[in-house]
């Protein structure tokens, strides 16, 4: 292995933790749109219910890549425009690692809106009952008996989705954020051996799958103790 090589392998490597920080931002954009998207399908209000229904609907029916195109090229005409209307001259440029995690973390909220969803609705009512009945608030009741019981139940399906996000970080490399696609690609094509590079990167990617697998399984385990335990 030439140093020219190892140079670009050690910068990939970099690259990569600026993929792990593209998932992490958009994990937890998606997982607050993920709350809310459950909470207003499940609120019994139509309006609620519709637009939760349209969101999750539409964003699932989108491609990916689609939806990333239209947030950063399309975004930044449709605010630049705006603020020409209003008078304005300043101009905005949606930066390519707010856009990556924003439009990831959309994207994914929809799923989570299902995952949540789904796992509420495992909850036996009875329980949520019980505890007004006993004086507590909604909120407390979310806190001490929905939320709890919500994590065993939305384990598997989050997880899932936790894993497609990692890897549809990737699609980031197309609008310039330079993570480590990006630079595998850049090597490859400077040194024509793109075999070794995205191997690497591959690799990369199966390695923060297999650390977040373990650690979901802890997390899983803790949420199960006294039932019986899920695969993931």
């Amino acid at each position: 292995m030439t140093s020219n090589t190892q140079s670009y392998l050690l910068v990939i490597l970099q690259g990569s933790l600026l993929t792990v920080g593209v998932s992490l931002g958009a994990l937890v954009v998606s997982i607050i749109l993920g709350l809310l998207g459950a909470a207003a399908k499940l609120s019994g209000r139509p309006t609620l219910v519709g637009l939760g229904t349209f969101y999750t609907t539409i964003i699932r029916g989108i491609p990916d890549l689609v939806l990333m195109l239209l947030v950063f090229y399309g975004g930044t005409i449709g605010i630049n425009t705006l603020l020409e209307k209003m008078g304005s001259e300043a101009t905005i440029d949606i930066e390519p690692f707010a856009a990556g995690v924003i439009t990831i973390g959309f994207i994914y909220g929809a799923y989570m809106t299902e995952t949540f969803r789904g796992a509420i609705l495992s909850i036996p009512k009875g329980q949520m009952e019980a505890a007004w009945a006993f004086g507590m608030s909604r909120t407390q009741t979310f806190v001490r008996i929905t939320l709890p019981q919500m994590v065993r139940y939305a384990l598997p399906g989050f997880t899932n989705n936790w894993l497609v996000l990692i890897k549809a970080t990737a699609l980031v490399s197309l609008i310039g954020l330079q993570e480590m696609t990006y630079l595998a690609k850049q090597a490859s094509s400077a040194t024509r051996s793109p075999f070794m590079f995205f191997l690497f990167t591959g690799a990369l990617f199966l390695l923060y799958t297999t650390i977040s697998l373990y650690v979901l399984k802890k997390i899983n385990a803790r949420y199960s103790l006294g039932t019986k335990r899920g695969q993931l």
